[in-house]
């Protein structure tokens, strides 16, 4: 029987599983094509227990954690404010980060995490539903505009000494 995954909403206790699972995800993610000392700077500086702890207790900011067996295998943050200067709406939504452990990605935890935060979302009154990724990974942005985001500008995204180019992806909720 195939494994299924569930998703629920973070609390403060899980700031050191979310510091390891970001850690974990974004290094597999991007570690092959980046510099380790740029990764390394921003690993240090965005995923450790006290930074999850502090947006884990941020009103505008919304963790969910994907499950299997228990086991957190991917996570999602929705962000209320600031909002992107690129499109000054109150009833945007930004989805921050959304990550998946490379060897549960076969079972679609990523899409579940979309249309869980897209769900979310939608339940809370915003209209749109916005993101930041890189403009090198043609994977995300493959999955990002088969669900319906359309680009709509640019920004800098700093890892470690180097900045890089985020494609910003926005998508009307129905």
């Amino acid at each position: 029987m195939p494994e299924v995954f569930s998703i629920r909403q973070a609390n403060l206790e899980d700031a050191h599983l979310l510091a390891e699972l970001g850690w974990q995800t974004f290094y597999e993610s991007f570690i092959a094509v980046n510099s380790p000392e740029d990764m390394q700077a921003y690993l240090a500086q965005t995923f450790v227990p006290e930074v999850m702890q502090a947006e884990l207790q941020d009103p505008d900011s919304q963790y969910f954690i994907a499950q299997v067996n228990e086991q957190a295998v991917g996570y999602a943050k929705l962000r209320y404010r600031p909002q992107a200067p690129e499109l000054p709406r109150p009833d945007a939504i930004e989805l921050q980060r959304i990550y998946v452990d490379a060897n549960y990605q076969k079972l679609k935890v990523g899409w579940g995490l979309m249309n869980h935060c897209l769900q979310m979302a939608q339940n809370q009154g915003f209209k749109i539903i916005w993101l930041g990724v890189w403009e090198h990974n043609h994977k995300a942005l493959a999955f990002y505009q088969k669900i319906g985001f359309e680009r709509f500008g640019s920004h800098v995204f700093q890892l470690g000494n180097d900045p890089q180019t985020d494609w910003l992806f926005m998508k009307y909720l129905e």
